[in-house]
């Protein structure tokens, strides 16, 4: 049988209803420097540029997936003892919950996306929710987020948003400067190890914090609510362990722009409407909303 074809988000009444109430534009625009330093670093950091309504309403959707496993603990995965904090992740919960949904089509990530990625529409690829409970022994192995998608093209951008003040003492992001300006595709790997997952393609990520080329082009920020960090798919970066007293929440949200085609890649896993296209077909709706320009 086939899949069904999935309906707009933004039609849902439950998303029309919670959007009405909350701000749609960024507290600021984003600045020419900043476009210049996301397309020469491929990493920036937005400060205080999304309204706290926004932070607050994804609280606690996002403990909710949690505590009902939609978000998995990925210890074992790390060969973590059993009762160490834990380190969540899930994807897709837009599909599945309202203010998910609300979040990745309608709030004011999508305006701040279209300033950095340019061009003429941008479309949403996944949401994450990833939770580094205080302290989880788990790092973030480094990666590229365009190992893990069924993707080719320039214009794919992922937004790191903190529900809570984050620094590298709580496992806050470091990213590669520069990183995604090389000719390299990396193989994905399970991200709480440097195990490549099995069937992929492209080589093996770096030791990145023993060479001392990339340490060397290491940044990172203290973040609080309200910023948001973006960064493009190629660009190497990972986080270290949570050895603060404090929780470090996050929601992760990946958009495409003008460029981007579908590429079957092997070993990947599957995601909806993927058996619908073939290699070239631009990313777009049904399967993907587009975002902006905004309806």
């Amino acid at each position: 049988m086939d899949a069904p074809t999935p309906t707009d988000p933004r039609l849902d009444p439950a998303v029309v209803a919670l959007v009405a109430g909350l701000p749609d534009r960024p507290l600021r625009a984003v600045t020419v420097e900043e476009v210049e330093t996301f397309h020469r670093d491929g990493v920036v950091l937005l400060r205080g540029v999304l309204p706290e309504e926004w932070v607050e309403v994804v609280r606690a959707p996002v403990d909710r997936v949690v505590g009902s496993g939609e978000a998995v603990d990925m210890g074992p995965m790390a060969g973590v003892e059993e009762d160490a904090p834990a380190f969540s992740g899930g994807v897709d919960h837009w599909r599945h919950h309202p203010t998910f949904a609300a979040f990745a089509t309608c709030s004011p990530l999508v305006d701040l996306v279209a300033a950095l990625l340019g061009g003429t529409s941008v479309h949403l690829w996944e949401d994450s929710v990833l939770v580094k409970e205080a302290g989880s022994p788990m790092p973030t192995h480094f990666h590229t987020d365009a190992s893990y998608f069924h993707l080719t093209g320039d214009r794919v951008c992922t937004t790191w948003v903190p529900l809570d003040a984050a620094t590298p003492d709580s496992g806050v992001v470091r990213w590669v400067r520069g990183s995604h300006l090389e000719d390299v595709s990396y193989r994905p790997n399970l991200f709480v190890t440097d195990e490549p997952i099995p069937g992929t393609e492209g080589e093996v990520v770096p030791d990145v914090l023993g060479t001392p080329e990339l340490a060397a082009r290491l940044v990172t920020f203290d973040v609080e609510p309200g910023d948001v960090t973006v960064h493009h798919a190629r660009t190497l970066h990972g986080a270290p362990p949570n050895h603060s007293d404090r929780r470090r929440r996050a929601v992760s949200v990946r958009y495409t722009g003008d460029d981007v085609r579908y590429l079957h890649k092997p070993g990947l896993p599957g995601r909806p409407g993927l058996d619908r296209v073939v290699d070239g077909d631009p990313v777009g709706e049904p399967w993907c909303p587009q975002v902006w320009p905004r309806r």
